[in-house]
């Protein structure tokens, strides 16, 4: 089983790359916390992958909030892997992810980490197509390492970039709940009110109100979701994502 979470699909990518190879099941944590899904049982040798982006050097809350809720039912301990998308440190995130595995008495046996377009664009520019394109490129040979690991079910931590820990807890302590204040997002006039950003918001903090989004929540998970998928590009966060561009991953709908 692979839990992943996913807004632009950079992890939904590497799930389901994984999971063709592996013929795992596929989860997505947004579906699980909006229909209230959190209870699985595994089959026996059935392994468990969590698979999330990078936001401020941890966690993205959502996928916090569901391994603080997620019940698992097995025979024996399943081999457990977590994989980190990045674009520029993974922080300590498979440290953060232990940290609620452990609880459960479920630890992760390997943590991994692939390098992909960082979509947090009030920083990162991804305007230059090449750019994006040669990144991507890169990824294929990080999924097959990964996949040869998890097939043989081998123990480590083969996370790259990463950043110690005490700096990941500051930075994330610091900077996640600033960044996740809903008021910095502005909706332009080229919005033809189609209603994607609100259907597709994990956590359910957009409204349509007169044909324009609103947000209803002061603060969000910051996937930055509704940005990316706006097929007008009219909604903008700040003052550098219009010229930073838009993405998705170009290889899974998402």
């Amino acid at each position: 089983m692979i839990l992943y979470f996913s807004a632009t699909g950079n992890s939904k990518y590497v799930a389901s790359s994984i999971a063709k190879v592996t013929n795992d099941r596929l989860v997505s944590i947004v579906d699980c916390m909006k229909n209230g899904d959190f209870s699985f049982s595994l089959s026996r040798n059935e392994a468990i992958g969590i698979i999330s982006p990078t936001y401020s050097w941890g966690l993205p809350l959502i996928v916090c909030e569901f391994l603080e809720k997620v019940e698992l039912t097995y025979a024996e301990k399943p081999y457990v892997y977590f994989i980190a998308t990045y674009g520029t440190s993974p922080g300590q995130t498979g440290f953060f992810a232990n940290q609620y595995m452990k609880e459960k008495e479920i630890p992760i046996d390997a943590q991994f980490s692939v390098k992909m377009p960082d979509t947090w664009t009030p920083t990162f520019n991804l305007s230059n197509k090449e750019k994006v394109s040669k990144i991507n490129a890169g990824v294929e040979p990080q999924i097959d390492f990964i996949i040869k690991k998890i097939k043989i079910e081998e123990w480590g931590d083969f996370m790259k970039n990463k950043v110690p820990r005490f700096a990941a807890k500051v930075f994330y302590n610091l900077e996640y709940d600033n960044m996740r204040k809903t008021k910095r997002f502005k909706v332009e006039d080229t919005c033809v009110g189609c209603g994607l950003c609100e259907k597709k918001c994990p956590v359910n903090a957009i409204e349509i109100h007169n044909g324009k989004p609103v947000w209803i929540k002061d603060q969000c998970v910051m996937c930055l979701g509704c940005l990316h998928r706006c097929p007008k590009f009219a909604i903008q966060y700040g003052k550098n994502t219009k010229k930073h561009g838009q993405y998705t991953n170009p290889n899974v709908r998402i």
